[in-house]
């Protein structure tokens, strides 16, 4: 299924710098950057909580926030890219 994951870290206060380099990083692990706070993740249901304990167990819940919007496993037909930056599959194969 694609997830997007979305997610607002507060970054005025101290350790937060730190917190969003750790979102970011673990939304790596599981997805590809689509915009700044933006990640898409394929991955099957376990790695889908797997992910979201990871990422609640790094945020203040006081501070920062995350979003999960579970597109499914027919995400192609929900997905629009309009704009410059350019689209990745991302369920394909990476080469480089």
């Amino acid at each position: 299924m694609l997830v997007l994951v979305t997610y607002d870290v507060q970054t005025s206060t101290s350790g937060g710098a730190k917190r969003l380099r750790q979102v970011a990083k673990k939304c790596g692990e599981y997805g590809i950057r689509v915009q700044n706070s933006v990640f898409e993740c394929v991955v099957d249901a376990t790695q889908y909580k797997q992910l979201q304990l990871a990422l609640e167990d790094i945020i203040d819940p006081e501070r920062d926030s995350l979003r999960f919007y579970n597109l499914g496993n027919k995400y192609n037909s929900k997905v629009i890219h309009i704009g410059a930056k350019e689209t990745i599959d991302v369920a394909a194969p990476l080469i480089f």
